[in-house]
């Protein structure tokens, strides 16, 4: 059976899933029920400086984007760092962690830009005996609003700043999360790097207005008659998350930083593109607010399953494994060349790749009258448009043409050389040069 032991930069759990620094990480008796539920590890909610405590609102803090059958596919969070004292989260912090030393136990933390704000809190944190410290430079909203959060996470000279002083004020693992409300997020990375950081955790919530009631006419989640702009999470996000994970992981400044994946991780296969793309932790929560903490159960199991399948005998043989195949547009191979096949016995002629490619791509189905769909060579870019939209999965399928044989749609010979756009004789650039 796989080894799902993870060792993050020297923090070990049994497993690669953590909790992300959320409202399911909140306090002692949800961890303790997300440890007992299998979690490998958790990042405590964010904890604020000394003081008056953080107010949220006493209303709505949530709005949902919804799919098919109310399937939750984003939360807009407005919700702000714990509203809890420092001193209970921390000795609550300490209890768990004594009780569960094989778990990971991070710390988020954000307090104001000031060297002596962290430090003065980080020893204090590092008496709970947690694991790590993870920099909250991500949140965009609220905290952002007062100087901390994204609003430090946006301006990479602050990140770099930050995270030096952590690391002179503090032994253990520092984490950066990075606020994905940036043009270039290698940027941050390369400041968090600089500045000594051990890892980066990405991506924090996306600055989001998920909805307008049209009655009241007020952005939701609403309090009072008002809204406001709130920090977007959940599967919608996945696909941002990983081009960002990916970006950082191939770029040759900040190619080696270790990454802990977040953003829209739901399920085993998830967690597993992630790591592909180069994190070795995956941190999970809008999929915990909306089943529960036992969905840890399917995660594992799955991805078990799916290492014994593939031979992968520990995460280290996954982490990282897709990153040399993530390369820019201008290097791909102009010579592969697909065509669109149909498998009529599968086919349940719903007519959905027709009217998809007659109506907004390149004509290239046709229709017969007893409803046969079929694929009309000539005209085939090998969009993928009819595979993305047939409902029947494996009905339609790209089948490659090799060197030697003609490509219907442009009647030449598929070549078997100009291995990319650079050198493809149809790149006016390299005509010219040559």
């Amino acid at each position: 059976m796989a080894d799902l032991t993870t060792d993050f930069v020297g923090i070990k759990s049994p497993n690669p899933f953590w909790l992300a620094s959320a409202p399911p990480t909140d306090k002692e008796y949800n961890v303790r029920r997300a440890f007992e539920a299998g979690w490998g590890g958790v990042v405590w909610k964010t904890l604020g400086a000394e003081g008056p405590p953080v107010v949220n609102v006493n209303g709505p803090r949530y709005g949902v984007i919804y799919g098919g059958d109310r399937r939750v596919l984003g939360i807009n969070n407005i919700e702000l760092i714990t509203d809890r004292p420092l001193e209970v989260n921390l000795e609550e912090m300490a209890r768990v962690k004594a009780d569960w030393p094989d778990r990971a136990l991070i710390a988020s933390i954000m307090v104001p830009c000031e060297e002596a704000a962290w430090k003065s809190i980080l020893p204090r944190v590092a008496e709970t005996g947690a694991d790590g410290i993870e920099l909250n430079f991500g949140c965009p909203h609220g905290m952002a609003e007062r100087g901390m959060g994204s609003a430090v996470g946006q301006v990479p000279e602050y990140i770099e700043m930050v995270t030096r002083w952590c690391k002179t004020y503090y032994d253990k693992p520092v984490i950066v999360k990075l606020t994905p409300n940036i043009t270039d997020i290698r940027k941050p990375a390369q400041a968090a790097k600089n500045g000594g950081a051990d890892a980066v955790s990405l991506i924090n919530t996306i600055n989001s207005i998920t909805s307008v009631n049209l009655d009241t006419m007020s952005p939701e989640p609403m309090i009072d008659g008002k809204g406001t702009h709130g920090g977007y999470c959940g599967p919608a996000v996945k696909p941002i998350a990983m081009n960002m994970v990916a970006e950082i992981a191939r770029d040759p400044g900040t190619h080696g930083l270790p990454i802990s994946g977040i953003g829209g991780i739901s399920t085993w296969r998830d967690a597993a593109e992630f790591m592909a793309l180069g994190c070795g932790s995956v941190q999970v929560c809008t999929a915990a607010m909306t089943y529960g903490f036992r969905i840890v159960e399917e995660m594992k199991a799955g991805l078990s399953a799916w290492m014994d399948e593939k031979g992968h005998a520990t995460i280290d043989d996954v982490v990282g494994r897709a990153v040399p195949n993530v390369t820019d547009w201008q290097y791909l191979n102009l010579n592969y060349i697909t065509k669109a096949r149909i498998d009529q016995n599968a086919c349940i002629s719903c007519g959905r790749c027709f009217a998809a490619c007659e109506d907004t791509s390149h004509q290239a189905i046709a229709m017969s009258p007893d409803r046969k769909f079929t694929v009309i060579d000539e005209e085939c870019v090998a969009c993928n448009l009819c595979v993305d939209v047939c409902p029947v999965e494996n009905c339609i399928s790209m089948v490659e043409l090799q060197p030697g044989e003609v490509d219907p749609r442009t009647g030449k010979t598929v070549p078997g050389e100009y291995a990319n756009w650079t050198t493809h004789p149809n790149n006016p650039a390299a005509t010219a040069a040559e």
